[in-house]
């Protein structure tokens, strides 16, 4: 790759204010900012030269986000970065390739169906080596459930609704779908989602040779947020990043207040994966940082700065 020639960066953005009821046994699942959300980091997509377009409710279906990650693997190569925002409802769904250790497998609860993290990884791997991947998602699961208390969520209600209580203040709203509505879903679209999963490959089975890193709302005992303009986490995010403005450099981010950085009842949840991190230092690096997407910060792994 010759040097001076400039990435390219590709970004998408999801926000549901609500889903479609039909498919979800009547539950609307409405929530206020998610929309919100999916704009501002369009915004700032946009402000640094990523090409950049959201998804919003009715439009947020599982074939339009599959379709448009299709897209954006066959158009990026090395050093180019894609960008996947995600806010509204997390869910948990029955675990048919046992892959998972609770037996559940996470979902993003888009307009027509849920979203397993399964697809999301399998779409990884039809990125080419080098690719950064960066995924934000401001949403949560109803986290630390067991498949026993999927399948008959009655006795596990009680301790959700007292996380819900801890983490809830005025206006806000938990951005995860219900178990007991998650069960009855389940039973009636068991054929679906079994036959999504059985023709989805089992993660060992998947190369993923680009760079992904994703960091998502809060731990998996905590509750993410709906607010009344931004979802807690989005809104952490957009004044750390001063909003895509240039003074929010990574020494800016870091020096930035923990109170500003991190919502108090919610702590980001990281993770990374593919051959582009491949060894701790690289990693720990790209997971601890909030990150800018300048391209002032060449050193940065998520900058749109000259190629090398």
């Amino acid at each position: 790759m010759l040097g001076g020639a400039k990435p390219k960066g590709i970004s998408l953005h999801i926000g549901l204010n609500r889903v479609d009821p039909v498919h979800y046994a009547g539950w609307k699942g409405e929530l206020v900012a998610c929309e919100n959300d999916a704009r501002d980091m369009e915004t700032i997509a946009r402000s640094q030269g990523f090409v950049a377009q959201s998804l919003l409710t009715k439009a947020a279906t599982s074939t339009a986000l599959l379709g448009v990650i299709e897209k954006a693997a066959k158009e990026l190569i090395e050093d180019d970065f894609f960008l996947l925002t995600y806010s509204g409802h997390g869910g948990q769904i029955n675990d048919v390739n046992n892959d998972e250790p609770d037996g559940l497998d996470e979902t993003w609860v888009l307009y027509d169906r849920e979203l397993v993290d399964d697809e999301l990884y399998a779409m990884w791997s039809h990125f080419r080596p080098g690719v950064r991947i960066f995924v934000l998602s401001d949403s949560c699961h109803s986290g630390t459930m067991t498949k026993t208390m999927f399948l008959n969520p009655a006795s596990y209600l009680p301790r959700l609704e007292a996380r819900v209580r801890a983490s809830a203040g005025e206006n806000l709203r938990p951005k995860f779908l219900p178990p007991d509505v998650q069960a009855k879903i389940y039973k009636e679209r068991a054929t679906l989602y079994d036959d999504i999963r059985k023709k989805t490959p089992r993660r060992e089975k998947v190369n993923v040779e680009s760079s992904v890193v994703l960091i998502s709302a809060c731990q998996d005992n905590q509750v993410a947020m709906d607010g009344t303009k931004n979802g807690l986490f989005t809104g952490t995010l957009l004044r750390v990043w001063d909003k895509g403005s240039p003074v929010a450099t990574t020494t800016s981010v870091m020096k930035s207040p923990p109170s500003c950085r991190r919502p108090r009842a919610q702590n980001t949840r990281s993770w990374a994966v593919g051959s582009g991190l491949s060894n701790t230092k690289d990693r720990s690096r790209s997971l601890c940082r909030t990150l800018p997407l300048r391209p002032e910060n060449r050193r940065n792994w998520f900058s749109l700065g000259a190629r090398t």
